[in-house]
């Protein structure tokens, strides 16, 4: 009997990697993994986006204030049109899960 449900592979590994996990009509599901010094290029939110902190210490700016720290268990909220700084400025690793609802795609139609 076929599946209902799709099934998708985190694949946690020792990487710096930014992985597309789900893209469709609802929402994107993104999984980041940084190390030390990593991040993301300095951009602007294309979504609403929520952003939880899975393992480790985020940094990150949003807007004109000042970077803060967000430890694992944090689940942050960031509109749609802010400018975010995301970085990992920690020795342990940063991973995040990060869901962008509605998806860039539904914004643009």
């Amino acid at each position: 009997m076929a599946k209902i449900e799709e099934v998708f592979d985190l694949n946690v590994n020792q990487d710096n990697k930014v992985d597309k996990v789900i893209q469709d009509d609802n929402l994107d599901y993104i999984h980041m993994r940084f190390m030390k010094d990593g991040g993301l290029p300095v951009h602007v939110s294309n979504s609403n986006v929520y952003m939880t902190v899975l393992h480790g210490t985020l940094t990150i700016g949003l807007g004109v204030q000042d970077p803060l720290d967000y430890p694992s268990g944090t689940l942050l909220k960031i509109p749609y049109k802010t400018q975010m700084d995301v970085r990992n400025l920690h020795d342990e690793i940063l991973e995040l899960l990060v869901i962008k609802a509605p998806p860039l795609r539904s914004l643009i139609n």
